[in-house]
């Protein structure tokens, strides 16, 4: 009977579009969904490149994609034919609530308009510029003075290093910087963490599969929605508070600019400037803005714990270049080839964003000798890039020579696309280089970091891969640096040494060391 039940599906599977390159066997309603791990999804993915080649049809249920697997094709997809793949596919997880809308979940002429005008207004306000260097450098001391209330007792580096990322977009979106124990601070870095985690879990990858039934099945997965709903209620809250104090002549962040650029357009009909487009980005800036940074830095210093003779060089190239009279400042990096490639390597090895944000064609398209029809869903497996053998020596491995030329100086790789490429590229790529340069190096500059068990125990696989691959949780004493003085910050509330929980109210508030509940923000 079972075998009957499969012959029919097979006879009766969805006919391919024509023209597509070939890949694994469909069945009706569930597609490819047979020949891989949803649990693992992305591993599964590539795993099938090695039998269907670079480039092939799957069926993610009855939605055909197709998969781009390796260095050269992604190259040649979403570098050379750039505009023909900057179409923004299917990721159910956010669309139910972006509906298309905003900077990283948009398309057509309205993303072109959205992304133009984010990358001016935040540059205005010195994304890239010295003034944004000199902010997160001071945001570095807070985060230092943190480390330091902990007197070197184990702790999970997770909330911290959430807190100071975001307080770098915060500055540029809202205006203002956060202390690490407000409220309402903490209760958006839950929202934002809780789905980060949420959409990378074996719920999120069959929401991704099966949005049309998966919305309608209880489970964890129905709290993305709910969670990005309360992040838009503070953004709402936020526009207000701006729109009530707002001065056309001196707008104070990214909100009041975008204000006065709706009153600008307000009597163009066609105008993809509103109330609804500003909410939508401004999430996608926070969101975006605070995850992927925290999340980076997070694996990096696991990755250090595994690898202290890494660390070891990093210390003896910060001691040579910085001293320890002054903070570092950009002007260093260049001086500073080692530290540079440990960066790049962390992130080509975390691979945190494996597969980007599935693409679209935006036109019939010949590619590869393949026909692909507009609208058709891209998912480019960026992680095939960071991994591959034919750009990498040793890609399994983390290798901060990867990125070092024979003569021990830094060098570019065109197959590090962890930023993405082509028109996709992420925008705020070039402040969070900035970011992870300056905090990693004023870390190193005040801690040595010492692992709990041997480091050749530490595991530095991901615990999950989904959106996103997640570090494995970990506490890590940070043992401050005989060669400097003693923070001048004063000490606050101390941390104990209990690891957080993602989503768990009372991990939180074990970690602040007083009462914290999320608040019901819808």
């Amino acid at each position: 009977m079972a075998a009957s039940c499969l012959l029919f599906l097979r006879f009766t599977a969805k006919k391919r579009i024509t023209g597509l390159p070939p890949g694994p066997p469909a069945l009706p309603f569930i597609g490819n969904m047979l020949q891989v791990d949803v649990k693992d999804l992305i591993p599964s993915l590539r795993e099938l490149s090695k039998t269907y080649g670079p480039m092939y049809t799957f069926y993610l249920g009855s939605r055909p994609c197709v998969v781009l697997s390796g260095y050269q094709v992604l190259k040649e997809a979403l570098i050379d034919k750039a505009e023909e793949f900057s179409g923004r596919g299917d990721f159910p997880a956010v669309q139910m609530w972006s509906k298309g809308n905003g900077i990283v979940y948009g398309t057509g002429e309205r993303w072109r308009q959205l992304r133009r005008f984010a990358i001016s207004t935040l540059k205005n306000f010195g994304m890239g510029k010295r003034s944004m260097e000199q902010r997160i450098k001071e945001e570095a001391q807070f985060l230092v003075a943190e480390f330091r209330k902990t007197q070197g007792q184990p702790f999970d580096p997770t909330f911290l290093l959430s807190c100071s990322g975001s307080n770098i977009i915060c500055s540029l979106v809202f205006g203002e910087r956060f202390e690490y124990t407000d409220q309402t601070f903490l209760t958006l870095l839950h929202l934002i963490n809780s789905n980060w985690k949420l959409m990378s879990s074996t719920w999120g990858q069959l929401l991704f599969v099966f949005p049309n039934i998966m919305r309608w099945v209880p489970g964890p997965h129905q709290r993305i929605y709910a969670n990005y709903l309360k992040l838009a209620k503070f953004v709402g809250e936020r526009l207000e508070m701006n729109r009530q104090t707002l001065d056309p002549n001196s707008p104070r962040d990214f909100i009041d600019c975008f204000l006065i650029k709706i009153q600008q357009e307000k009597n163009n009909p066609n105008s993809h400037f509103n109330e609804d487009t500003m909410s939508k980005s401004t999430v996608n800036l926070f969101f975006a803005g605070t995850e992927t940074v925290s999340s980076t830095l997070r694996y990096g210093l696991r990755i250090l714990l595994r690898h202290p003779e890494v660390e070891e060089k990093l210390h003896e190239e910060i001691d040579r270049v910085i001293g320890g009279n002054r903070g570092p400042c950009m002007d260093d990096r260049s001086q500073m080839p080692y530290t540079d490639a440990v960066i790049h390597e962390i992130q080509r090895y975390a691979d945190i964003v494996p597969m980007g944000v599935p693409h679209t064609v935006t036109k019939d398209t010949q590619f590869r000798g393949y026909h692909l029809p507009k609208g058709l869903n891209i998912i480019p497996l960026l992680c095939t890039s960071q991994f591959d053998p034919t750009q990498f020596k040793n890609p399994k491995a983390f290798d901060p020579t990867h990125f070092l030329d024979e003569a021990g100086q830094f060098r570019k790789r065109e197959a590090f696309m962890a930023f993405s490429a082509g028109k996709r590229v992420c925008l705020g790529e070039g402040l969070a280089n900035m970011e992870l340069f300056l905090f990693l190096t004023t870390i190193l500059q005040n801690f040595r970091l010492k692992a709990l068990v041997d480091p050749t125990d530490i595991d530095i696989t991901p615990e999950s891969t989904g959106l996103g691959s997640i570090p494995r949780p970990y506490r890590v004493p940070s043992l401050p640096s005989p060669r400097l003085p003693a923070c001048p910050f004063p000490v606050g509330l101390p941390l104990e040494t209990l690891a957080l929980v993602p989503g768990d109210a009372q991990a939180f508030s074990r970690t602040l060391g007083c009462p914290w509940h999320p608040p019901d923000l819808v």
